[in-house]
């Protein structure tokens, strides 16, 4: 049991010295590895990327959008056509809901890299495999939206294989994605500038539609009485009540002097309208001016302006050295305890 024992033990002193003589393997090895590892990284392609983080635009960065959408907003409020039973979103938020909306798009992804020089240089003419570049570069923009529970904003990030590409690149997304945000906010301006001209428009109709039935009423009314007094030759006043207290069939006992006065004043005056009416015409006015269309103005602003980044994401040249040279060390020590040991000359055992 003993000289078990013996033989199945460690000689430590025997492993190193086998790893000692086959040092030469062990550092020749790993030099070779890394020096491989190295040369790859210099074939391989590169990927850099970059961040920016975006919030909501001040007014002063929406122009006279902003004046526009609030002036349809308090529009709205008045004639009580929006629920006020929750706040409504201000416009600087829900131009930046339309920006991020863009930002995050599909199509805005894919439309941008079709009209840029980045992606035109890089296609082969092959329908395939431009589909499939296309789609990878879809993927190199990536935006995160923001995160109230950690405290997060929004951010949008972009690959691409050199660091100027990747700042100019997600700059010139940004900038894209805002102008589209831009066109889509004007389009719903101008379709809601004009839902709101033919609201009033019917509105106004209705109200001038209801004088002048008034009036007519009230001319026939007039008309039919003096009609009546004539036939019975009442010239004088009959009753001591005022016009508006007598019922229609008691309306000639006026006299015929008297319902000539009121018939003369009232086609003088015409039909009758209040003040509501006079504030709808001149609303009216101001919307069939139509809006005045800004596609310059700006729908987000940084927190934090895109830059050129300092290290690549990939390949990491000086992980993949190390990494490498670590397992040229290994197999070089595999190799130097998988060689036998020389045998020493018999001169060596005499003595």
């Amino acid at each position: 049991m003993s000289s078990d024992v013996v033989d199945n033990e460690l000689d430590i002193r025997s492993f190193g010295c086998r790893l000692w003589r086959g040092k030469h393997w062990i550092i020749g090895l790993a030099l070779l590895f890394a020096l491989v590892a190295w040369i790859a990284t210099l074939l391989m392609k590169q990927v850099w990327s970059t961040t920016a983080i975006t919030d909501r635009p001040t007014v002063n960065m929406l122009g006279s959008y902003y004046a526009q959408q609030q002036f349809l907003t308090n529009l709205d409020t008045r004639n009580n056509a929006l629920t006020l039973a929750a706040p409504s979103p201000t416009v600087m938020d829900a131009v930046y809901q339309e920006f991020t909306m863009q930002l995050a798009s599909w199509d805005t992804r894919r439309e941008f890299w079709q009209q840029t020089d980045y992606y035109k240089s890089r296609k082969t003419g092959n329908a395939h495999n431009d589909a499939a570049l296309l789609d990878d570069m879809i993927g190199n923009i990536l935006f995160t939206p923001a995160d109230a529970a950690h405290n997060l904003p929004d951010n949008i990030r972009l690959k691409a294989e050199t660091a100027g590409d990747a700042n100019n690149l997600l700059r010139q997304y940004i900038a894209y994605a805002s102008e589209r945000a831009a066109r889509h906010l004007n389009d719903e301006l101008k379709g809601a500038w004009q839902a709101r001209t033919n609201q009033l428009q019917a509105q106004v109709k209705r109200q001038e539609d209801v004088a002048n039935a008034v009036f007519q009423r009230q001319q026939h009314r007039l008309e039919q009485a003096l009609k009546l007094a004539s036939q019975q030759g009442i010239s004088q006043k009959q009753t001591r009540e005022m016009s508006e207290n007598l019922a229609d069939s008691d309306l000639f006992l006026l006299g015929q002097p008297v319902l000539q006065g009121q018939l003369e004043t009232l086609r003088a005056t015409g039909p009758a309208f209040d003040i509501s009416y006079d504030q709808n015409r001149a609303m009216l006015t101001t919307l069939q001016a139509g809006p005045q269309l800004n596609s310059q103005f700006q729908t987000y602003r940084y927190l934090r302006t895109p830059e050129e980044p300092v290290s690549r994401d990939s390949p990491r040249r000086l992980f993949m050295m190390i990494l490498w040279g670590a397992v040229g060390a290994l197999t070089g020590a595999g190799v130097a305890l998988a060689r036998r040991p020389r045998p020493r000359p018999m001169s060596d055992m005499h003595d």
